[in-house]
């Protein structure tokens, strides 16, 4: 179980997350959706110190830190128990598809070099990029650049998978194979915090969906009640100018 507790970010003196609280339980599939500018992507890079809260909890697990006075070691534990996808890949430009894969396996969890790989070309095979292995970045589509990403994330065997916006860099054409991919993923039942603007995919995917605005929790439930029948006026807007 994941559980967040006034959680707190501040930018400037401006507060991004005002005292977010939220559980998420082993398995469930959270999506949270929302205006630009609104603290989700926030929410996501808090949770691994991508971004440092001013104040909180964060538990996963058996583990609990205290974000405002977390250390250097408190923080790359955490860091373990969660895997990123960026907007933007984030791949390394000068590694292959595979190394990509490996370098986190080898450099955060420690393991040995022919594991690592081993891993990494069974990951790649799950994502349908075999092939691509020894293909660096630049010779990859925006989509296999995402399964990439998104491979990277699953060969971590994290206890949360943290998905910042997948498709939002990604050409109309590229969107739907990274769609498949992450509805694959969450068959397993895999942990999951995804933030996305696309509205259907969060019907098909979500067990729970937050809406955020203000940097707060302003509604959430079932994605048929949040998205068919929602309460606040502010989400009502949202949905309207979204669709």
């Amino acid at each position: 179980m994941i559980k967040i507790e006034g959680l707190t970010k501040r930018f400037d003196g401006t507060p991004v997350l005002d005292n977010i609280d939220l559980t998420i339980e082993e398995g469930e599939r959270v999506v949270v959706i929302g205006p630009s500018g609104t603290g989700k992507s926030t929410l996501l890079r808090c949770v691994n110190f991508l971004d440092r809260p001013q104040s909180g909890t964060i538990s996963i697990g058996g583990l609990t830190v205290d974000t405002a006075r977390a250390s250097r070691a408190d923080i790359l534990t955490l860091r373990r128990c969660t895997a990123f996808v960026f907007q933007n890949y984030a791949l390394f430009a000068n590694k292959t598809a595979k190394q990509n894969i490996m370098e986190a396996l080898i450099t955060v969890q420690k393991r040995p070099r022919d594991e690592a790989e081993r891993r990494a070309m069974e990951v790649l095979a799950e994502t349908g990029l075999a092939e691509k292995a020894d293909s660096y970045p630049a010779a990859l589509s925006g989509g296999q650049q995402q399964r990439v990403g998104i491979g990277r994330a699953m060969a971590l065997d994290a206890c949360l998978m943290l998905f910042d916006e997948p498709t939002s860099a990604l050409d109309p054409e590229w969107v739907g194979e990274v769609l498949d991919l992450i509805r694959r993923v969450a068959e397993r039942r895999q942990t999951m915090l995804i933030v996305t603007h696309e509205m259907q995919f969060a019907r098909e995917i979500a067990d729970r969906v937050i809406f955020m605005d203000g940097g707060r929790i302003v509604e959430q439930g079932p994605p048929e009640k949040v998205l068919g029948q929602p309460r606040d006026e502010r989400l009502k807007r949202f949905l309207r100018r979204v669709k």
